[in-house]
């Protein structure tokens, strides 16, 4: 009989699935998924436009009622299934097409996100020099507009009444747009003047690229066996570096003036729509529901993890992280602002302008500016690493759990899978690749992600049910959980997505990236890439409906949203356990011989719950 039940278990593919080593693995991979390079280069420049001290009030409320209940629910559906992010939807097969969503927003987003991570490798490079190549206009790219930080020349500039100033382009700036080729001529290249001219590989770029997904690969090879240890140093090295530089940051002169800036509080921002709706969009986008590297992250842990004390620390976390950030960046342009008398509203900025021209121009008054720009490259990379290693792995798992005859070639899916994506990357390493970057960073997953977790909540809340997704928490966790889950789950977290959602769309302007507006036919390729995800969720629920149901209309909607006879835990004695514990006195009266894996009485307890 035990024979018997090995090889079902083989067959079934759940054996073979990794589990993390141990707890400390799984919750560096969730910090090192969670902060990311947006924690650097955005909050601080949203908190400091929205509000300052006033904007951590919506902030903090928006990741109470919605960020750590989309985790704790996100974390609780993986552990529970053992199983990625298209699987994931046996709970209630007529959404299945959100797994599918999850995958392709997955896979567009690595391959111009993993281009983003390779700019700091580049700028690592050029900071080995004994002259940062961003201090002065005596390069080969300057061009007439370059201004040096300090010189007289800027201070005769700043002081003109006319907009002579706003052509104006400091060392930063120029060795950044170098690197693009989208405004210069650079090693015998042709320029690129918009989306429409693509023009050739940018060699430097497409290395950088060729490196970063080589340590991507070599780091996910063997799945979280292989992950686990790396994270060890690519999860606690970035906040290593982030607590140098606060340090450094905070004794710099100006600093205070900077942080000053950063959290003076605005109160009278609370009452502006706009101001929640970004704390709502920065909450949701920085911890990462919706993508699917949650649940796989989670699919991993032992059956009996505690996850909700999880699922309430990382989210913190990530928060404090951000908040420090803050701390971070301020001071150092407070600095900026008192070494060159600019004020700290004219360097402040967000995105790559922040990491890759303010941040470096800064970081070239300093003493010791090599040191620092090391240090700060690095953290950038490494940053931008663990979150590209778990949208990977979602996208691996997903294909192996789907089709786990698959899982003994795990390795060479994911080989295949970092070589189609690199391939597709080299759009992005164009001269005109920047623009593609923006392009599909703007649309691609913004509102996707967004509709997914709604997705999510909805059958957690209303198909599946509150009272029976608790039950298999307490299962789980042996521990009651509160009320609150309960209505974050039905009613505030759907709210909150709806809210972000409609905020989202709303304040969705037309692209354009350095003054230059999108053409019609590439903002059509934007929605496209969007469209392409968010329509697997009704044409998946349409042929499940047509193709997969019998009966009426009716018939058919009530059996596609009630969860697979295979939505229960993946190992055989959790499984057994599982279904006693939903059944009760029932299951007290059946002979202990009998498999309580076998196909029918699996089906007896899904139906009952």
């Amino acid at each position: 009989m035990n024979e018997v039940h090995e090889t079902i278990k083989k067959k079934s593919g759940f054996e073979e699935r990794e589990k993390w080593k141990n707890k400390t693995e799984y919750l560096l991979s969730c910090i090192g998924y969670c902060i990311g390079i947006g924690n650097v280069w955005r909050f601080p420049y949203l908190c400091y436009r929205s509000g300052g001290g006033a904007f951590l009030v919506p902030y903090l409320i928006m990741l109470i009622f919605c960020g750590i209940p989309l985790f704790f629910m996100e974390t609780s559906m993986g552990q529970f299934a053992s199983t990625g992010c298209i699987t994931l939807f046996k709970i209630s097969p007529l959404f299945k097409g959100a797994g599918y969503a999850m995958v392709i927003v997955n896979f567009i987003v690595s391959t111009y996100f993993n281009v983003i991570c390779s700019y700091p490798l580049i700028f690592l490079v050029y900071s080995l020099q004994s002259k940062l190549p961003w201090v002065d206009c005596s390069n080969e790219w300057n061009t007439d507009h370059c201004v040096e930080i300090g010189s007289s020349s800027m201070e005769l500039l700043l002081n003109q009444t006319t907009d002579s100033h706003k052509q104006m382009k400091t060392p930063a700036d120029e060795f950044f747009q170098c690197l693009n080729v989208q405004a210069l001529e650079l090693w015998g290249h042709k320029i690129s003047n918009g989306i429409g001219n693509v023009g050739g590989v940018v060699w430097q770029v497409f290395l950088a690229s060729a490196v970063s997904w080589t340590c991507t690969y070599l780091c996910i090879k063997k799945g979280v066996q292989s992950v686990g240890k790396v994270v060890y140093f690519t999860a606690t090295f970035p906040a290593f570096i982030l607590l140098v530089l606060l340090i450094r940051g905070l004794t710099l002169p100006g600093a205070w003036d900077g942080v000053r800036f950063y959290l003076y509080p605005q109160w009278d921002q609370l009452t502006n729509l706009k101001m929640w709706a970004d704390a709502a969009i920065q909450i949701f986008y920085s911890l990462g529901p919706g993508w699917g590297g949650i649940v796989n992250m989670a699919s991993f842990n032992d059956f009996k993890n505690n996850n909700k004390l999880d699922s309430i620390i990382v989210p913190l976390l990530n928060s404090a992280t951000s908040i420090v950030a803050g701390f971070v960046v301020f001071s150092v342009l407070g600095y900026l602002s008192h070494e060159t008398g600019l004020p700290v509203s004219t360097v402040a900025t967000s995105g790559p302008g922040l990491a890759f021209v303010t941040y470096p121009e800064a970081i070239s008054l300093m003493p010791w500016p090599q040191l620092w720009a090391i240090l700060f490259f690095l953290m950038l990379f490494f940053l931008g690493l663990d979150s590209l290693f778990v949208t990977i792995e979602s996208i691996v798992n997903s294909i192996v759990d789907e089709y786990p005859q698959f899982r003994r070639q795990k390795s060479w899916i994911t080989f295949l899978s970092v070589v189609m994506m690199m391939a597709v990357s080299t759009l992005y390493t164009t001269k005109g690749g920047m623009y593609w970057v923006q392009l599909f960073d703007w649309y691609s997953a913004s509102i996707s992600v967004v509709l997914i977790c709604l997705v999510e909540v909805l059958i957690v809340g209303w198909t599946y049910g509150v009272k029976n997704f608790k039950e298999d928490i307490e299962f789980m966790i042996k521990e009651k959980i509160s009320w609150f889950w309960t209505i974050s789950w039905k009613v505030t977290t759907p709210s909150i997505l709806a809210f972000i959602f409609y905020a989202t769309i709303k304040y969705n302007t037309r692209i354009s990236y350095q003054g230059i507006v999108y053409p019609d036919w590439a903002i059509n390729i934007g929605w496209a890439s969007c469209y392409t995800s968010m329509l697997c969720i009704p044409v998946y629920m349409g042929y499940r409906l047509l193709y997969e149901e019998r009966g009426d209309l009716i018939d058919r909607l009530k059996t596609a949203i009630r969860p697979r006879e295979d939505w229960c835990p993946a190992r055989r004695e959790d499984k057994a356990l599982w279904a006693k514990s939903v059944l009760g006195k029932i299951i007290a009266d059946i002979d202990q011989e009998v498999d309580p894996c076998h196909e029918q009485f699996v089906q007896l307890c899904v139906m009952e719950k």
